[in-house]
């Protein structure tokens, strides 16, 4: 009899193992967008806060424009970025697709220098609308190298004598530009200001594993 009742606790558990009810799942990360090294729990989308570091990576250099959320210059819905995210003009960036393992989305940028001799890049218009920014769109495929910073649609600069351009317009574009990956924030918690962009930046945006 104990014979029997042993072979039977053993399929059972053998039967229980293969349907996963006796053994923990394995599930995949829950922030699978989050670039490498980062250390995230599973469960709730919570980038550890353990000794938060921010963390500056090498610069990229790229190419730089400027757009704005209208129909003309995005798709059919303006207003929704290819991430997901709400097309933020305070906030948003888009990167070309060849950059999406370098620069994924809910990734933070600062721009770290541009090229002051680069005569189709007037940088200085646009700057004082720039802050941070968290990658959340796409380009263009035939685009490679390159970033777009969203811009109000609604504002205007002053470009010598009495023109008047949207810094999107005023900007140009920008040939070496070097910016810097200094975090990380999950697309459906983007902040929604500059400011709180500024203070999450300033709590550790990004945690590595060391």
């Amino acid at each position: 009899m104990s014979g029997i009742l042993s072979t039977a606790l053993t399929g059972f558990f053998l039967l229980s193992a293969a349907t996963g009810t006796l053994s923990e799942s394995v599930f995949q990360s829950p922030e699978a967008d989050a670039p490498r090294g980062i250390e995230v729990r599973s469960g709730p989308r919570v980038v550890s806060e353990e000794k938060p570091t921010p963390i500056v990576t090498a610069p990229h250099t790229v190419a730089m424009t400027g757009y704005n959320a209208v129909p003309e210059q995005t798709d059919g819905d303006p207003f929704t970025t290819a991430s997901g995210a709400y097309s933020n003009p305070e906030i948003i960036a888009a990167r070309s697709v060849d950059l999406k393992e370098e620069l994924p989305f809910g990734t933070i940028i600062e721009i770290k220098s541009v090229n002051s001799n680069d005569r189709g890049c007037a940088y200085e218009f646009a700057e004082p609308f720039v802050g941070y920014r968290v990658i959340g769109d796409s380009m263009h495929p035939r685009k490679r190298q390159q970033i777009d910073v969203l811009f109000p649609a609604d504002v205007t600069v002053k470009v010598g004598g009495e023109r008047h351009l949207n810094p999107a317009v005023a900007l140009g574009y920008c040939k070496e530009v070097e910016i810097n990956v200094i975090g990380f924030v999950p697309i459906k918690n983007i902040p929604k200001t500059q400011a709180e962009l500024q203070a999450f930046v300033g709590k550790g945006a990004l945690t590595v594993n060391r």
